[in-house]
């Protein structure tokens, strides 16, 4: 099985690049971010006819994470148990999908961003992490991925510059914490060893071009999900030239 996980910065905008993505490396199952659309805006026509079906949650402009699926779509969560909301009122954003495809448990997962240490939202993003990390306690004893755009560097080596990054969102010592917790409890980022290198570089003074990028697209997989990876690659083509997202797509293979 092929699964591969993208924040394709707008699926209305590019689904031409989508559906090439899954023709060119025969994906079975791909997880989208930042899908920016409710699912009756969705073009859906040109996946349904290559056979796959598709699970979206999502508002007009904002966030919206979606499923493709050809190997099954079942037992469709969106949002897990204890999801922090944002926003006057509170309420849930379209940031986590998850369904089993094919055995295996996927869940697409939009991390909020942060904004700034000491924005509100960044109180947000620890919350949301912290209850992601709660309700995925009763999902490792299954084949399980959680995939996306966690906007987060865990490491000096994922970011250009740390130097510079020191006093952003993204590289703060409790956002690592956040997801080293994960790591703890048994989850293995399964695409480090595989795949090195960026997955995302702003639009700004030819970042791609300079290769001044950062890694925040992981995937963190159960232990019966992580025995079976044999690979992994990060489609750096798939940034480059015009129109592209600002995310380069993520891809997984198992045994």
């Amino acid at each position: 099985m092929r699964i591969a996980t993208w924040n394709v910065n707008s699926l209305r905008s590019r689904i031409d690049r989508v559906e090439a993505l899954l023709d060119r490396h025969d994906i079975d199952v791909l997880a989208l971010q930042e899908t920016k659309a409710r699912e009756d805006q969705l073009p859906l026509m040109g996946l349904q006819a290559r056979e796959y079906e598709v699970a979206a949650a999502g508002f007009n402009q904002w966030n919206g994470v979606a499923l493709i699926s050809r190997v099954g779509l079942d037992d469709i969560e969106i949002g897990f148990p204890g999801m922090p909301g944002w926003g006057e009122p509170v309420a849930p954003e379209a940031r986590a999908i998850g369904a089993t495809c094919g055995g295996v448990r996927v869940w697409s997962l939009y991390i909020p961003n942060g904004r700034k240490p000491d924005d509100p939202h960044y109180r947000y993003k620890l919350d949301w992490l912290a209850g992601l990390r709660e309700a995925a306690h009763a999902w490792q004893d299954r084949p399980t991925a959680l995939v996306g755009d966690w906007n987060i560097c865990p490491t000096d080596d994922d970011v250009f510059d740390a130097a510079q990054f020191r006093n952003s969102t993204h590289v703060t010592p409790a956002e690592r914490a956040a997801f080293q917790a994960l790591l703890d409890d048994g989850w293995s980022e399964v695409t480090r060893a595989h795949a090195p290198g960026f997955t995302y570089w702003d639009y700004y003074r030819q970042r791609f071009e300079r290769d001044r990028g950062l890694k925040i697209d992981f995937v963190l997989g159960s232990p019966t999900f992580a025995e079976r990876v044999t690979g992994a690659f990060i489609d750096r083509e798939e940034r480059a030239g015009q129109g592209a997202s600002d995310h380069a797509p993520v891809v997984v293979d198992l045994a």
